[in-house]
């Protein structure tokens, strides 16, 4: 058992690895909300839901990747990006500005900064 736990912790502080999937998952979030197409995998009827999850995951991921940041930090500019896309999709005739979908943002990074299992706690400045 110990032995896995070691792995697990081994794979939590490989921080190149979760700034990597940030990275990615930025990426993904930026072509789904920005395509017109159907998206091309399973997403719940509620945007709003959507949206909730990818921030959720979008901070875990910095968190994990920057693990002595706090979410001071880090808050920001993941709301940052989500205005971002807000203001993208305003642009586009086949998409639109949303208050809801950035309260949703912002939940979604508040959930992400809930304490979680082997996520640590940001305890010092960059």
């Amino acid at each position: 058992m110990d032995t896995h736990k070691g792995r697990l912790e081994q794979i939590l502080d490989c921080r190149l690895l979760w700034q990597l999937a940030l990275f990615i998952s930025i990426i993904a979030v930026l072509y789904l909300a920005t395509t017109s197409q159907p998206y091309p995998m399973p997403s719940s009827p509620n945007d709003k839901i959507n949206h909730l999850i990818a921030f959720t995951e979008l901070t875990i991921l910095a968190r994990l990747g920057w693990p002595r940041l706090s979410g001071l930090w880090l808050a920001p500019p993941l709301l940052l990006f989500g205005f971002t896309i807000e203001m993208i999709q305003f642009q586009l005739p086949y998409r639109e500005f949303s208050l809801a979908d950035l309260v949703a943002d912002a939940a979604g990074v508040a959930v992400g900064l809930l304490p979680w299992p082997g996520v640590k706690r940001g305890n010092a400045s960059p």
